[in-house]
């Protein structure tokens, strides 16, 4: 039987994202795995170097044309590393151009239109679609994962997350495409608990604005999100981006005990702890590595008709559900008066 080929990355997007974060997973990947994938990395940004580094081994197009011509579809993965805001349009244009396999940075949609399109796309072209969901598919998610089926602490009856971290820079800066704090950093913690917990409903949701000194900027500062599972499992996210500090931290409390699960705060350490009933363990978690792993093997052999394709896609289309009832929600009560303000953050 004759072996698919192995494939070559295509990063659209050289920000934070795919010039930091994709570009060093895919080479921790290549140590784990010698046949995960092929380079030379080939990059399409018309800007190169303006808002990161550009490392060495990567070759930059300005355009798709000129990335097809180096890395044609039949070869690809591509991994789409531009911001939410405008998702459906890069996605058409790759489609248009003949690609099929791609890992799309969460949340794999800013709101329920672009939603719609991307659903669209992905329909009439079979993608195979994989959005980013490191947390779900860590070791320490899997841990937590066996924690909750075995039922040795009992059933699981809430999560509280938190996602603290200071974000004044970018989020003082232009557009960076994330237009509240709902699309930064809660759409890891979302993926983990719809994935760990099972789907979702809204029961409450807040959003305050950035403001410092007479700088205000809606929707930057802090947000909330409540839920109440279909098991009965209450779950609470709540991320700061004003906070003086890093935090990634997830308590899931049974009904007999608690477990901590402290994620690795930046990709400066990829060290991970977890801790149940006070017993503390600490062990290297690279995420985003294993996620890419485990992508590229899909891609190798499973066909875009499998039903797993269509189940992920499911969960990550009800999150993206679930942060835009929150968007719309926050959006009505700022009408009605009875939006929340972040504290006034001074400068010294």
């Amino acid at each position: 039987m004759k072996q698919p080929p192995i494939r070559q990355p295509l990063i659209v997007g050289l920000g934070r994202s795919g010039a930091g974060l994709h570009l060093r997973a895919l080479r921790t990947a290549l140590d784990r795995s010698p046949d995960a994938w092929r380079g030379p990395v080939v990059a399409v940004d018309p800007r190169p170097g303006e808002r990161a580094p550009v490392p060495d081994g990567v070759t930059v197009t300005p355009s798709l044309e000129e990335a097809r011509e180096l890395l044609p579809p039949d070869r690809a993965v591509v991994h789409v590393c531009t911001p939410p805001a405008g998702r459906s349009a890069v996605l058409a244009e790759l489609c248009g151009a003949g690609y099929r396999d791609l890992i799309v940075e969460k949340p794999l949609a800013a709101d329920a239109g672009e939603l719609a399109a991307v659903t669209e796309l992905r329909a009439r072209h079979a993608l195979r679609l994989a959005v980013v969901a490191h947390w779900p598919a860590s070791a320490l998610a899997g841990q937590l994962r066996d924690l909750i089926e075995s039922g040795g602490l009992g059933r699981l009856l809430r999560v509280d997350v938190t996602q603290h971290k200071p974000r004044f820079a970018r989020s003082l800066g232009a557009d960076d495409g994330h237009p509240t704090a709902f699309d930064v950093e809660l759409p890891h913690s979302l993926g983990l608990v719809l994935s760990l917990a099972g789907p979702a409903e809204p029961t409450g949701a807040r959003l305050t604005d950035l403001r410092i000194g007479g700088t205000v900027r809606p929707g930057l500062g802090s947000a909330l999100l409540e839920l109440r599972h279909a098991s009965g499992v209450r779950t609470r996210l709540f991320s700061d981006l004003t906070s003086p500090v890093r935090e990634r931290r997830a308590l899931f409390a049974f009904e007999r005990g608690t477990a901590v699960a402290h994620f690795a705060a930046s990709d400066a350490d990829d060290h991970v702890q977890l801790v149940v009933d006070g017993r503390r363990e600490v062990f290297r978690d690279d995420a985003l590595a294993a996620f890419l792993l485990g992508a590229y093997t899909r891609f190798a052999g499973v066909p875009a008709d499998d039903p797993s394709w269509e189940e992920d896609f499911a969960l990550h289309a009800d999150a993206v559900r679930l942060l835009d009832a929150a968007k719309r929600r926050c959006a009505e009560e700022t009408v009605e008066g009875r939006y929340e303000e972040a504290p006034r953050v001074a400068v010294h």
